[in-house]
This record gives C-alpha cells, structure tokens and sequence, in this order.
C-alpha cells in the first residue's frame, strides 16, 4: 500500500548555523555514541539481549550504551536526513541501529505534531523497508518503533502491513506486527489486536508469547476488559503458558486460576 518514497530528497529540516545549512550525519551519532560507551556494559548487554550461538541476538553487537544515554544523542541528532539513518540502520551495532530508529520516531511524530501527512507516510515506508530488510532486529529496536510509526501511521488507513508481517514467520516481523498495534490499542481499537493475537496462538517462541500476552493486557487495561476476557474465554486453552500469564495479569487470582485451568 505504500508508494516507494525512498528517492526523494531530505526527510527533515536541518539547523542553521551562521548562515549555513547544516545537518547531522550518520558519523556524527556513532561518534557521539563511542564517547558514552563502556567495556562493562558492553558485555552484559550481549548477555542480555541473548547474543550467544543459536539465541535470538546471536551476532548482534554492544559497544555499551545505556538507553538514556542514546536517547540524550538522539535528541542532539535528531534532524538526520534518511540516507543517513539508513547508515546507521546497516550498521552491526545494536546502540547505532536503536539510534536510527529513535530518530525516525523522532521525526515522525514531529510530522504527525505539523500536520505532514506526506512525510509521515515517507518515514511510515522507509521504516516498512527496514523491517523487510531484517534491520529492527531486536526487541527493543521492535518496542521503541512499531507502533510509534507502523501502529500510528496504520491507525485510520487500511491495515493489510500488519497482517502481512504477522503471517511471516520471521520473529522480528511477528513481534512487528504485535507491536504496532499498540497504536490502535492507544487509540481505543482493539480489533486488529485480537486478530492478530489469535493468528499466532501457536507460536511458542518466547518473545512472541511475551508480545502476545502484553499486547492482550493492554486490550483489558486501555480498552475494554470485557474485550480480553472474551478473548480468553474462547482461546486460553489454547494459549501458551506465558503468553497467557502475561495476558492475565490485572486479572483477579480467581479469574487468573480459572484460565490456567483451562488449558
């Protein structure tokens, strides 16, 4: 559904410095992120994010940037033109990555707040390829993005992305696709939520059963409970363990032994 926008010029507007049109590059936040980096960090934040052989991060690479701190740069560094978060999307480095899409957020709630739907829609498709092209690649990178812009940009306009990407086996495209609708959710509609969370009852792995339950208790929280306990009445037997603990949480110990008992 979108038009492939990624030809055209600059995203944003840069800062004027003595006159001069100036804007921030890719070199600059990685630069900025090294100052900030520490050894220590670095190591428990692989451990962390399950880097090792056959995890879900393995490869994935820390040089030790805690999230304050990347947020702080991103706010310095925020008017980066596409090409230049594209940069940082392809790096290796976890931190440069949460960077690029900190910034695209950045940006486009900037345009939501300006009335742009032109360049939402630009960010929205530039932030779509990134997903095809496998660069949100850590829950994280997913739960700071997804429905800051996909679930935004998805919420009064045809959502066949969303059911796309939860079709796709891919975890990082699943967890996507759970994320955004976080969007809608904030937003009082739940629909697409229970929809997808029901398209991957069957998906055991642990950081789909972890976005499913959540997502499912921000049905309850933010929407409707009747909604969630609908849902859990016609599926909790079905449901994995975690995904349905996560789901039941607000719930009372009554009701949450009730649904357990279900399965």
């Amino acid at each position: 559904m979108f038009r492939d926008l990624r030809s055209r010029g600059r995203a944003t507007v840069g800062v004027l410095w003595d006159s001069v049109f100036v804007t921030s590059t890719a070199d600059d936040v990685k630069r900025a992120l090294g100052e900030l980096s520490n050894e220590t960090d670095a190591i428990n934040l692989a451990r962390f994010f399950k880097t090792g052989p056959g995890e879900y991060g393995e490869g994935d690479v820390f040089i030790g940037v805690r999230v304050p701190a990347t947020r702080s740069v991103v706010r310095a560094h925020a008017d980066l033109d596409l090409p230049e978060v594209t940069v940082l999307l392809d790096s290796p480095v976890h931190e440069h990555r949460l960077a690029g899409l900190l910034v695209l957020a950045t940006q486009f709630d900037r345009a939501a707040k300006a009335g742009d739907d032109a360049l939402r829609e630009k960010i929205a498709s530039f932030y779509l390829d990134l997903v095809m092209r496998g660069r949100v690649n850590n829950w994280d990178l997913v739960d700071s993005s997804a429905d800051r812009i996909l679930g935004a940009w998805l919420y009064d306009r045809p959502r066949d992305p969303v059911f796309a990407l939860a079709a796709d086996d891919d975890l990082w495209r699943r967890r996507v696709a759970l994320l955004s609708t976080l969007g809608f959710i904030r937003r009082g509609d739940a629909s697409t939520t229970l929809e997808v969370a029901e398209s991957v009852l069957g998906d055991r792995r642990d950081l789909t059963q972890k976005a499913t339950g959540w997502m499912l208790r921000e049905v309850g929280k933010r929407v409707d409970r009747d909604l969630l306990t609908g849902f859990l009445d016609r599926h909790a037997a079905a449901m994995g363990r975690t995904a349905l603990t996560y789901a039941c949480e607000h719930l009372t110990a009554e009701e949450r032994a009730g649904y357990r008992a279900m399965r």
